[in-house]
């Protein structure tokens, strides 16, 4: 990565970037900006906050994933639920309001009383896994955890996340019922958001000691709820072939500024490697004289790599 070339661009561009961390293997190569000696909204990323906080409740057994939010709400608050509603909200699990999978909620909960408000919405169709963003389910994930830790959820971040990571005094915001709002509203400092990252890179350990298991990381960072009912074509630009695999249908090779190949991942990976086996091969058999390869299997890896090897002989 060229550093300096992209602070330059952030500096020719006038974007407003407070701060920039880069690190590789968990140490600190290059800094930018304000990192540490100012605090800013994190807005949304506030959500992966409480998100690590149920994988927390998750792994000390207190909290079920599987089982239906009302289980951990309050019973006072359930209780003055319609039979209509209960039954709705009934089938609403923890896992459901950690992937955003029921459609239906507004944008963000209001009132006198969020918990209520959240409570009342009119969900259609609840048996169906729809991606719907909204503040409402990480909310609601924040009150569960309070009730299912019997603890405030801002006081068990704190000794159990905060403190481990080394982040002092983060801003946060109360519901109008008292509950930490697990959605947004906190404020961090740049190198103390960066700290979380390195956690969740590391799959859940940090400094040597484990805070997290590698069992929720992986479930909490991948792939979990796609947007395809909504007919939204997301464009992604990677280089991880992993990534390509788990999110693409289809797949556009560029070389040198030129479109090289443009074709759906599944007939590219039934396809090719039957029309240019001789090609692949060869340069399998050149990896594995190498001692860098193993020929039995060819991935969607080794097809990009040849596709890219022979536009280079052209």
């Amino acid at each position: 990565m060229h550093f300096e070339a992209f602070v330059e661009d952030i500096r020719t561009n006038h974007w407003n970037v407070h701060g920039v961390e880069v690190y590789e293997n968990g140490r600190l190569l290059h800094r930018y900006g304000d990192t540490d000696q100012s605090r800013f909204p994190i807005y949304s990323a506030t959500k992966t906050i409480t998100s690590v906080a149920a994988g927390m409740a998750f792994d000390r057994r207190k909290i079920d994933l599987n089982k239906s939010v009302l289980y951990y709400l309050p019973e006072e608050t359930v209780g003055q639920m319609s039979k209509a509603q209960s039954a709705v909200f009934s089938q609403i699990t923890i896992q459901r309001l950690l992937t955003m999978s029921v459609s239906g909620f507004p944008f963000r909960p209001e009132g006198k009383s969020f918990l209520n408000y959240s409570l009342s919405c009119p969900i259609e169709h609840v048996e169906t896994r729809t991606f719907h963003y909204s503040n409402i389910p990480a909310y609601l994930v924040g009150v569960a955890l309070t009730q299912a830790l019997s603890q405030d959820l801002f006081q068990f971040l704190s000794e159990n996340l905060f403190a481990p990571l080394h982040i002092i005094d983060p801003v946060y915001t109360r519901c109008s019922d008292g509950y930490f709002y697990g959605a947004s509203g906190m404020e961090m400092s740049v190198h103390d958001l960066s700290q979380v990252g390195l956690l969740l890179y590391n799959g859940g350990v940090y400094e040597g000691k484990r805070i997290l298991s590698e069992e929720y990381v992986k479930a909490a960072t991948g792939v979990r709820q796609m947007n395809r009912e909504e007919r939204t074509t997301i464009f992604l630009t990677s280089h991880d072939v992993g990534d390509i695999e788990k999110l693409c249908r289809r797949i556009i090779i560029v070389n040198d500024g030129q479109i090289v190949l443009d074709d759906s991942v599944e007939h590219l990976k039934s396809h090719y490697p039957n029309e240019h086996a001789a090609d692949i091969g060869t340069h399998e058999r050149e990896q594995e004289a190498a001692g860098s390869g193993d020929s039995s299997d060819v991935s969607l890896e080794d097809i990009i790599v040849e596709i890219y090897r022979s536009q280079g002989e052209n």
